[in-house]
C-alpha cells in the first residue's frame, strides 16, 4: 500500500499493474511518468527477484509494478485499483450473488487480504481487507 494513502473503507488504498516484463513496463512508466523507483524483495519457488514500487520525486509510493509469475500468475495485465473494504469473506459472496466473478484469490499481503473481481460489465478492481493493526487503518 502507498506510503501516505488513507486506508478508509470505501477509499481506493493501492493501483498496480502486473506485466510478464516487469522491468520494461517500470522502465516505460519511469520514463513518462517521472516516477522513481524502490525495488520490493519477492520470492517465486525459492527464487529472489524484485517487483517496484513508482514513487513521487519525494519518495512517496503511489503505484506498483509487479511481474506477472508466482503469486501473480494470471492476473490481468491493466492498472488495478484496490477498493478498501471491511470484510472480505461477506463482499466476495455478494460479488457472485450479485453477477460477479472472483477471478484471483483471495490471498494474504501481509496481515491483510485480497482478491481481484470482475463486476457484471467485465471491469476488474481488488476488495483488500486492512488488517485493524496495519499503520493508518
Amino acid at each position: 500500500m502507498a506510503d501516505n494513502r488513507t486506508l478508509e473503507i470505501g477509499s481506493i488504498g493501492w493501483i498496480d499493474l502486473t506485466v510478464p516484463d516487469a522491468p520494461a513496463v517500470r522502465d516505460f512508466y519511469q520514463a513518462v511518468t517521472g516516477w522513481g523507483v524502490k525495488e520490493v524483495g519477492m520470492e517465486d519457488n525459492g527464487v529472489a527477484y524484485s517487483d517496484f514500487a513508482m514513487q513521487t520525486e519525494g519518495g512517496i509510493s503511489v503505484a506498483g509494478v509487479c511481474h506477472a509469475r508466482g503469486a501473480n500468475t494470471g492476473i490481468p495485465a491493466q492498472w488495478l485499483i484496490y477498493i478498501v473494504i471491511a470484510d472480505l469473506k461477506a463482499s466476495l459472496e455478494k460479488v457472485t450473488s450479485m453477477g460477479g466473478k472472483v477471478l484471483h484469490g483471495p490471498r494474504s499481503m501481509g496481515p491483510s487480504k485480497f482478491a481481484i473481481i470482475q463486476d457484471p460489465a467485465g471491469a476488474c478492481c481488488a476488495l483488500f481487507q486492512v488488517d485493524e493493526d496495519a499503520p493508518g487503518s
